[in-house]
Formats: structure tokens, C-alpha cells, sequence
């Protein structure tokens, strides 16, 4: 049996690891790489995939740096199913829809510069026709239930508390008579945060490939995460300014609206405008509305229905590049939260260009940001910056608020790990950049006395 991994290996995107056993070819995830002009050189389909000889994909969840990759292995000739639970295809859906768009519409634009530079057109990398495509091949399954994707090869779905319908992925594949066990983790989450559910224990397994996103270090208290929320909050009411929150569509708009309709309903926040300008995340909050089976008890009330517009009555929808247009001419303090999480892309980038020169600004950053994005360049400081060919000096306050992560610190990665630690599997880190993986190779060694290893790109692994 072969593991070759094409992503997130030494790094945290491109998500993307082919199985070969005897028996069957299949895939765990076919995401995007992102962060930098190098890394998004690499978005294409390795020609050892093979994809008219899979049988099968496997989706740990819809971000797109595990599922960006789909239109192009769909162009490539993939025909079988893709699989994963229903939340994360519908999130799928939605993502990958988002992406073709913003493919397009960036191509359309470079396409008019060369064109006026006499230079040939290029295409984008897929667009929704592509798409189209993909979902047509879309199996849900539930957690917890084994299904056949190849001849003696099985997968069962668990909880990974990463963001709403996230999966640990088992295989157990037939080789030589005998059988063996596989986990890819996928991405974990925290264990004791509102809305997700607690990762699932998993106590056993030949081979694990566990991400290693914050392997290295653990996130603030969250506790303290939310009153450095608060606290950040009510400074930028004090100075009447606006706080622009580069969000993720998916999980940390929901996260965010969930803890400022808690913070008003306490009295620790003064009731101002909320203006929520992405009709991506509107759309993914309405997928948390049709799930909230997969949502801890405390969420559970909050995204039925249309709770959430009776809970938060000062939350405004800015679906129209005209309404978010409009949001230039309103005064602090309010609140604004728009994609891109990673500030490289969206109407984010309009606020950042009329706001970071104001003094009075707070950007507050909740979500992880890659090396070279935007978001990562305002964190350490870069000034003046460059946005949409305007250059902008920075005046506004930039603040980063990490506890909020989706994704698991080193002792929430540990305490995953121990179960299967015991049986001394063969462990593999990945999806996570060198330090990281370096520091939690070294916990792993020294909690479990197991010997993790650090593949890269392009290696295959034999077990």
C-alpha cells in the first residue's frame, strides 16, 4: 500500500493525499494551494493521480485548500464519486461556486490589461461550468457509518470539530489477505468551543496523518479570547471608529455573530450597527440553519430558523456591491465584517483601502493567515501597503484576536493523538508549516516515545 502526498506537506494548503492499494485508487481531499504567487503555481494535477483510474474521493471537509482542486480533477477525466458528509458537500458547493467566480472575474481583469499591453489572454483555472461538473459527482454520507468506495475498501466519517460537517476520514483497505487501517485526521478543531462538537476519539490505526496547522504552540484561554474581543470592541466605540474584521465565510462569521449576540445580550457591548457584507457568509449561515443537528447545544437555538435576526436586531445584510459601496459613507462606530479572511481578495479590500489611512480604524484579524497573504503583511507591520494598485499608508490599529481558531492547538492535538499513541502507530505530520511540525514532532516523541515523521511534497510513503 502507497500514501503519496500531493499537499500540505512541510505546508499548510493543497491538501491532497492518493492511496493506492492493490485493490483500489482514491483520493483524501484535492484542495487549492494559496497564500503566495509561488504556492498557487502548484494548482494543477500531478500527472501520477491519475484521475481516470480513481475510484473514489474523499472530502475531510469544504474548505477550498481541501477541495479546490476538484474542477480540475473533474477537466482531467475523474468520473466516480466524491464523497463526504452532507454539510460539507453543501459547503463544498458554496465555496467552490465562490471561486469560480472570483477566477473568472480576476482573469477577466488581468486579460483586460494585457489586452491593452498587446499581450495573449489567459484562462482562469476553472470557471462555474467546471463546477458544475463536480457537484454532479457528490455522495453525502453520514458520520459514523462505514460505505464501500472500492472493492475491499471501506471509509467511516467521525466528528472533527474543525467547522460544521468536518471529518476525520478511516479507511480500511484489503492487501495481501490481510487489512489495514488508515486515518487522516483532516483538520481538528478545539475541543469545549461553542458550535462545533468535540473532535472524535479514535483509538486505533496502522498509519496516521495528522495535521499540525498550530503544532507547535496552544491558542490563548478562550475565555480570554472573548474578553480580548470585547475589550478591542469597546476601544474602537470609545474612538467612533470603524472595525473592519476580515472573516471566513464559513465557521468564523458564524463564531463571531454568535459571541457578539452574547456580548450585547450581557450589556458588555453598546448595541451598534453590525454589518455583515459578504452574501457568502449570509449563504453559509443559512447552511448552519439547515444543520443545526451537527451544532453544540448552546447554537443549536440561535441558527434555527430565523433566530438569529430576532437575537441580533442591529445586524445588517449587505448583499449588492452597491450596499457595501454605501458602507464608505457610514460613520463609526459600527462594525463590519467582510471576506476575504486572509484580506487578499473581496470586498474586504475596498474597506482596507478607504479605512487603514484613518486613525481611528481597528482592524481586527480572527483567523489564521498564511505566510506572504495580506492579512499576515498588516500583522507584521508592512507600511505603506499596496491595494488594488493604490498605495495606503497605515494609520489604523491592527490587532490579531487568535483564540478563535478552527484549528486545534499542540495540547488539543495531543490529546487527539493518545488514543492511538498507545498502539505505537506509524504517525506522519502534515498541513502544517516546518516550524510547527518540528515542535510538535518533538512533543509527540517526547509524550508518546513515538516516531513521528515529516514528509514533503511528492514523496511516497509505503506501509
Amino acid at each position: 500500500m502507497f500514501v503519496t502526498l500531493h499537499g500540505a506537506a512541510n505546508e499548510v494548503t493543497g491538501s491532497c493525499y492518493l492511496i493506492e492499494t492493490g485493490n483500489a485508487r482514491l483520493l483524501v481531499d484535492c484542495g487549492m494551494f494559496q497564500g503566495s504567487k509561488h504556492l498557487e503555481r502548484l494548482n494543477f494535477i500531478p500527472a501520477s493521480i491519475k484521475p481516470k483510474e480513481l475510484d473514489a474521493v474523499v472530502l475531510t471537509h469544504g474548505h477550498l485548500d481541501h477541495c479546490g482542486r476538484l474542477p480540475l480533477l473533474v477537466r482531467n477525466g475523474f468520473q466516480r464519486k466524491i464523497y463526504g458528509t452532507d454539510a460539507t458537500l453543501d459547503i463544498a458547493r458554496l465555496i467552490l461556486t465562490d471561486a469560480a467566480k472570483i477566477q473568472v472575474d480576476d482573469t477577466d481583469r488581468e486579460n483586460r490589461k494585457r489586452a491593452k499591453a498587446g499581450q495573449q489572454a489567459v484562462k482562469p483555472l476553472f470557471n462555474l461550468s467546471d463546477v458544475e461538473r463536480v457537484f454532479k459527482l457528490f455522495s453525502p454520507q453520514k458520520y459514523n457509518k462505514w460505505f464501500p468506495v472500492a472493492p475491499e475498501t471501506s471509509v467511516e466519517l467521525v466528528e472533527a470539530g474543525h467547522i460544521l460537517g468536518s471529518s476525520s476520514v478511516i479507511i480500511v483497505a484489503g492487501q495481501n489477505g490481510g487489512k489495514r487501517r488508515l486515518v487522516f485526521s483532516g483538520d481538528l478543531g478545539q475541543w469545549d468551543i461553542p458550535l462545533n462538537r468535540d473532535p472524535a476519539e479514535i483509538d486505533r490505526a496502522d498509519a496516521v496523518f495528522m495535521e499540525s496547522t498550530y503544532g507547535g504552540r496552544n491558542h490563548p484561554a478562550y475565555e480570554e479570547t472573548v474578553t480580548e474581543l470585547r475589550n478591542c470592541i469597546n476601544e474602537a466605540i470609545e474612538n467612533k471608529g470603524k472595525i473592519l474584521v476580515p472573516t471566513f465565510a464559513v465557521g468564523r462569521t458564524q463564531q463571531l455573530l454568535f459571541h457578539l449576540f452574547d456580548l450585547f445580550r450581557k450589556g458588555e457591548l453598546k448595541r451598534i450597527p453590525v454589518y455583515l457584507d459578504s452574501p457568502m457568509a449570509l449563504a453559509a449561515t443559512q447552511i448552519y440553519s439547515r444543520h443545526t443537528e451537527l451544532l453544540d447545544e448552546d447554537a443549536k437555538d440561535f441558527f434555527s430558523g430565523d433566530n438569529i435576526y430576532h437575537y441580533l436586531p442591529n445586524l445588517k445584510l449587505c448583499t449588492t456591491a452597491l450596499e457595501s459601496q454605501a458602507l464608505n459613507d457610514v460613520e463609526g462606530p459600527c462594525l463590519i465584517m467582510a471576506g476575504a479572511g486572509m484580506c487578499d481578495a473581496g470586498r474586504i479590500l475596498h474597506h482596507l483601502r478607504h479605512n487603514l489611512g484613518l486613525p481611528n480604524t481597528l482592524v481586527l484579524i480572527v483567523g489564521y493567515q498564511a505566510k506572504e497573504s495580506f492579512g499576515r503583511r498588516l500583522i507584521d507591520g508592512a507600511n505603506p501597503v499596496k491595494i488594488m494598485g493604490q498605495t495606503v499608508f497605515v494609520r489604523a490599529k491592527i490587532k490579531s484576536v487568535q483564540g478563535f481558531s478552527a484549528h486545534a492547538g499542540q495540547t488539543d492535538l495531543l490529546r487527539w493523538l493518545e488514543p492511538l499513541a498507545r498502539h505505537k502507530t506509524k504517525l506522519f505530520l502534515t498541513h502544517g508549516e516546518p516550524h510547527q511540525l518540528n515542535e510538535l514532532r518533538f512533543k509527540v516523541e517526547e509524550s508518546f516515545q513515538v516516531k513521528a515523521e515529516v514528509p514533503s511534497i511528492g514523496d511516497v510513503i509505503e506501509l
